[in-house]
């Protein structure tokens, strides 16, 4: 664009719009501006680019951006290979192939790999949505489904990834204290047995584990860089492990490992102390009983006192491992009850079921009870880890094509490698080896390390740099995720943490990640940890198809992945499974986890985020508004769903400031909080010329409704004069269906003086149109003086005079107060007026069984006037009328002018008829409220406005349908007569105001 010389503005990538002399600059961004944006993108963080920039020095901010250099294999496939591969697979697997059966773990493993590759299908629609910031899961799901789910589930993922730090620790210690250096033990388990020997085990994990943890926490303190670059070496004896597996596998075809299991009938036997499998034993000429004889006998000799089941049965050997070409297959499950006897299927055995179980410290115990959603949510966590890539996504080189690649590749590698162990493991080991978890029945050795050639070192150094590396990984990638979430400012409590040292590192962050993980230290329970981490990052997985599945459904502009092999019903399918998958794991840790996101996210909506990231919730929003919109549309409301939908008609001052505050606290004590409002302000002048005026008075009526906690919308209109302007807003006020049914506006002030003339004529303009709009009226008088909402009536009455039947308007609205704790101690009052022929009596009678239909608890008053009290009031409006008529007179107007004056607001169109020269009649007021001795230029605009034309029809009389009141207009001396008018507003809402004096 050009300047109004016809230059272009030069001085800056984008001109700036503002109004001059000579002309009108528009902020347009140059094409080269913007591809040097492109060219110089940084790959900061959303959010943390300021802090960044602002922790760095001159010299750091001068240096140039170093294009990133990694490519699919080592920037995703690789991390996400050792994040996914880890301690379950080397601790848990064979005994989970063991208990769960083949069919049964085969299973889990499908379900948990399906729902990873799901979700790493959407989440690579969503990192190839534009350009992917550092920061990975957290900033994809911030940014496409808002701050408050952003937060929610950025915690969750935090919690996750620390809680998984844990479990890797606790992993590195059982793979060290419970199978090769139970020497080291610090609370002694020798011959403990039950809950004692169950206690010192945590003991031991939570003592090593703390010390574990430290030595992590201050190696990440120190040299982070150090762990990325170790990488890589623990990521090889992780791969050699696994390949040495195979080896094994293959070798046990044609030489099975020597792998013994001593079993008395079908038990399995403890192997710890045991010389031979066998009772007694041939030495020489004489029979020599053993070390087992001396565990089930009361003494050595042959003639001892044994174990009824040890004398019953005989004590067999049988081979652990046969190899893969032995025929076994553990097809079914074996679930057992904690401290149950491990027994092998096949073997004959005599039991007698009346003798309890003796000696049971020499046989192999389940040491947990086992079911299939335990087996699920220890198993699952060894499938997290596919976000390696994508929070690593800052320095990829072209994340946006390695992401997708690089995930699915490591999801599919890694589930093959599950599968196939657990088939191969069901295939070439026995159920009662594979089922002893901790191999306390085979000397202490790990099953997969027997297994694995060419020697078992090779799995207990992989298995250890697998946890360690991964348990470093944690401790490394959580407190940056914590920062990031910080710096975003959406959790106010957090902030603290985005700051760390010169450097950028998460100092505080850090601290609180120890912390936290030294909650599942405390724990000590592998088995116990892994469900409380399989729920977080659940969490996380579901709403990952979420974003996707919304993003894709509301087809948002922005919404163009390269990736396009997705769609929404996977991600539908992904989500439901991740869900599923929660509460089979364990449904009150699946709660417990809700919980923690509801909380989260209700913190961050009731602090109110200030970020805008064109979510997909939003979205859903919109089309949500749009869709029961609609549905309003389809018909008029019916009576039971009427809710009066109010629009407050304020005045501002030369501040733009409200003048009458109390009327916002008066709609809040309504309304309570519910249904809708319109906040309605003018201002005079032209839209081009007052824009800033209005501005201003938008932000005062939001700051007030803040204030009294009014939930509705501001609306403020530009006009030339404002009996204009409040037509405006009552004609145009709310949208389609959802529009407002009541106005509410304050009685004006000083109406009696000249020279408010012109605020009088705007308030009976304001009736005149809110009668023709069909809309109840609502005009509460000396405003000022009602309650604030900080104020509490302990006592009191709300009187309600029921002169006309209105619908039940006049008792909802003290009904509604009433809900409110401004005036929730008070009680209400019905007054109604009765002549002395009425019968009073019944008219009571009559009342309460209205409002007992009504469902209206209150009292109820008929007064009684006298015929001479009624007399004098007829006499009183009967001067005022002829005061009227002189004004009419006076006022020399045209037949037309005349009959437009004098229209009724009860007239057939019910419509507000302006004059055409306004400024040419003489002031005018309104005299509803005047004595009769009133000025006559004080009362010509009521005259104008309430009386009856001469040509004016007369209804006729149904005492059954009181719709409208009306006082017919008459000359002096004639009786003014009363009617009831049923020809009008047939079938509108009952809860309008209908009530007039014509």
């Amino acid at each position: 664009m050009f300047t109004g010389d016809g230059n272009p503005k030069e001085s800056s990538p984008f001109i700036n719009s503002s109004s001059t002399d000579e002309g009108v600059y528009f902020r347009i961004p140059m094409v080269s501006s913007l591809l040097s944006s492109l060219a110089n993108y940084s790959n900061l963080p959303q959010g943390s680019k300021e802090h960044e920039e602002a922790e760095n020095n001159e010299e750091a901010r001068k240096k140039p951006v170093q294009a990133p250099r990694m490519g699919t294999v080592m920037g995703v496939y690789l991390p996400c290979m050792q994040n996914i591969l880890g301690v379950i697979l080397f601790l848990r697997m064979t005994w989970l192939v063991g208990v769960g059966g083949v069919m049964g773990t085969f299973l889990i493993v499908f379900m948990c790999c399906s729902t990873t590759m799901l979700t790493a299908i959407s989440m690579s629609a969503i990192a190839t949505n534009g350009v992917v910031p550092a920061g990975g899961s957290y900033y994809m799901i911030s940014r496409s489904l808002g701050p408050e789910f952003g937060g929610a589930v950025g915690i969750c993922f935090y919690l996750g990834t620390t809680f998984a730090g844990a479990m890797y620790i606790l992993g590195c210690i059982e793979i060290l204290l419970v199978m090769y250096l139970p020497q080291a033990a610090i609370f002694q388990i020798e011959g403990l047995e039950g809950p004692e020997a169950e206690a010192g085990m945590l003991n031991n994990m939570r003592v090593y584990g703390t010390i574990v943890l430290s030595l992590m926490a201050l190696v990440v303190f120190v040299g982070v860089k150090y762990v990325n670059k170790l990488a890589l070496v623990f990521l090889a004896c992780v791969i050699l492990s696994i390949l040495a597996v195979y080896a094994g596998v293959i070798k046990s075809a044609f030489d099975p490992p020597d792998f013994p299991i001593c079993m008395l009938g079908n038990r399995t036997l403890m192997s710890k102390g045991l010389d031979i499998c066998a009772k007694t034993i041939e030495r020489g000429n004489s029979t020599v009983t053993t070390k087992l004889w001396r565990f089930f006998c009361d003494s050595e000799f042959l003639n001892a006192t044994c174990d009824e089941y040890f004398t019953n049965n005989n004590v067999t050997q049988v081979q652990g491992i046969p190899g893969v070409t032995s025929g076994i297959l553990n097809l079914f499950s074996f679930f057992m009850e904690k401290n149950e006897v491990l027994e092998k299927r096949g073997i004959p055995a005599v039991v007698d079921p009346d003798v309890p179980t003796t000696n049971a410290n020499r046989y192999v115990l389940a040491d947990i009870t086992s079911f299939f959603t335990l087996l699920v949510g220890i198993y699952f966590p060894s499938v997290t880890g596919i976000m390696a890539g994508s929070n690593r996504s800052g320095d990829l080189q072209d994340a946006q094509k390695s992401i997708p690649i690089g995930t699915i590749l490591a999801i599919s590698t890694t589930s093959t490698i599950y599968m196939s162990c657990v088939i191969l493991f069901g295939a070439c080991v026995e159920g009662v080896v594979l089922r002893d978890k901790f191999g306390e029945g085979v000397n202490g050795n790990l099953v997969i390390g027997t297994l694995a050639w060419p020697s078992p070192w090779v799995i207990v150094f992989g298995s250890f740099f697998s946890t360690c590396g991964a348990g470093l990984q944690s401790l490394t990638g959580a407190p940056r995720l914590l920062q990031a979430i910080a710096r975003d400012g959406i959790i106010p409590f957090l902030r603290v943490f985005g700051h760390g040292k010169a450097n950028g590192e998460p100092t505080w962050a850090l601290l609180l990640t120890a912390s936290i993980c030294e909650i599942g230290i405390i724990i000590a329970s592998l088995d116990a940890v892994a469900p409380i981490l399989s729920m977080f990052f659940l969490m996380c997985y579901m709403f990952v198809n979420l974003a996707c599945a919304l993003q894709t459904l509301l087809r948002t502009p922005n919404w163009r992945p390269r990736f396009k092999f997705y769609h929404w019903a996977l991600s539908f399918l992904g989500m439901s499974l991740c869900l599923s998958l929660m509460f089979i794991c364990s449904w009150y840790y699946a709660i417990v986890a809700m919980g923690i996101a509801g909380c989260i996210y209700k913190y961050i909506e009731f602090c109110g985020a200030e970020k805008e990231w064109g979510d997909g919730i939003r979205g859903i929003s919109l089309s949500a508004a749009r869709y029961a919109l609609m549905r309003l549309e389809e018909g008029p409301p019916h009576t039971k769903n009427w809710r009066p939908q109010i629009l407050v008609l304020v005045g501002l001052d030369g501040e733009q400031n409200v003048e009458q505050p109390r009327l916002l606290s008066l709609t809040n004590q309504l309304k309570a909080g519910k249904g809708l409002t319109i906040v309605g302000a003018c201002v005079e002048g032209t839209y081009l010329n007052n824009h800033p005026q209005a501005q201003k008075a938008d932000q005062s009526l939001r700051k007030l409704m803040e204030t009294e906690r009014v939930k509705g919308f501001s609306q403020v209109v530009i006009s030339s004069n404002l009996r204009d302007a409040t037509s405006h807003l009552i004609q145009a006020g709310g949208l389609g269906g959802l529009r407002h049914n009541a106005v509410l506006v304050s009685f004006p002030k000083n109406w009696k003086q000249a020279v408010d003339n012109q605020r009088l004529r705007n308030f009976i303009e304001v009736v005149r149109e809110t009668t023709a709009a069909h809309l109840a009226l609502i005009v509460p008088k000396n405003i000022s003086a009602y309650p604030s909402n900080g104020e509490r009536f302990t006592e009191g009455h709300i009187d309600v005079w029921w002169i006309v039947h209105d619908g039940g308007m006049l008792m909802l609205l003290p009904f509604l107060l009433r809900q409110h704790k401004v005036w929730r101690k008070c009680k209400m009052r019905i007054f109604t007026v009765a002549q002395m022929d009425d019968n009073s009596i019944q008219m009571k009678k009559d009342l309460l069984t209205f409002l007992y239909h009504l469902r209206l608890d209150a009292e109820v008053e008929v007064v009684e006037m006298h015929d001479s009290d009624i007399s004098a009031y007829t006499y009183e409006k009967t001067l005022v009328m002829e005061q009227r008529s002189q004004i009419l007179k006076e006022m020399h107007l045209t037949k037309n002018e005349r009959e437009r004056e004098i229209q009724s607001i009860t007239d057939v169109s019910r419509g507000s008829i302006r004059r055409k020269n306004p400024s040419n009649l003489h002031p005018q007021k309104s005299i509803t409220e005047e004595p009769a001795g009133g000025s006559m230029e004080e009362k010509a605009e009521e005259e104008v406005q309430l009386i009856q034309g001469k040509n004016a029809t007369p209804t006729p009389t149904s005492p059954t349908s009181p719709a409208s009141l009306s006082v017919g207009a008459v000359t002096p001396g004639e009786e003014v007569q009363m009617t009831w008018s049923d020809d009008i507003d047939k079938g509108k809402n009952p809860a309008v105001l209908r009530s007039h004096y014509t």
